[in-house]
């Protein structure tokens, strides 16, 4: 169960926290909703991190297990974003732009060291890369549902990539 959890659970829990993160975005999840996700999200990582820390040593999934170590820092930025009010903006847009960016990373790795997926791993990665600029853009133009496309763009591309991975394990 431990294990089917450790190699299942991330296909679903990406596309459902990038899909919290755009309802947040619109005013459809509470502030207080979002704080808790970090604190659930942290716990996550850490589970994933602390059973699965041995069997992290091989290709792929070495980078990946510093993705982890650097997520569990972006999430806890967030978290202190939702309890310092006077450093709350460029902290919760540390963990925003943080679990855009740092995937996007790994998604290029696992495509460098998996040959044989490459294709899908740097198009994921693209994509997890464009998804930041599209959000960016929205500030410029001042277009609430760019932000949203951004987010968007960036959940697609993390959630091919982790599906990729779901079934290849």
């Amino acid at each position: 169960m431990l294990r089917t959890l450790r190699e299942s659970g991330p296909g679903l829990l990406v596309p459902a926290a990038w899909l919290v993160v755009a309802a947040a975005h619109r005013g459809v999840v509470s502030t207080r909703s979002i704080f808790i996700a970090h604190l659930v999200m942290v716990a996550f990582i850490m589970f994933f991190l602390v059973t699965g820390w041995d069997e992290m040593n091989d290709r792929a999934l070495q980078g990946w297990r510093v993705v982890m170590v650097v997520g569990v820092g972006i999430t806890l930025s967030g978290i202190a974003g939702f309890l310092i009010d006077s450093v709350a903006t460029p902290l919760l847009a540390i963990s925003l732009i943080g679990w855009m960016v740092i995937p996007a990373i790994g998604l290029f790795y696992t495509g460098a060291v998996l040959p044989e997926a490459a294709i899908i791993y740097v198009a994921s990665g693209t994509l997890s890369i464009v998804g930041p600029i599209i959000y960016f853009l929205s500030f410029l133009v001042g277009v609430d549902l760019i932000a949203i496309a951004g987010i968007g763009v960036t959940a697609v591309g993390q959630t091919l990539g982790i599906g990729d991975a779901v079934l290849r394990y």
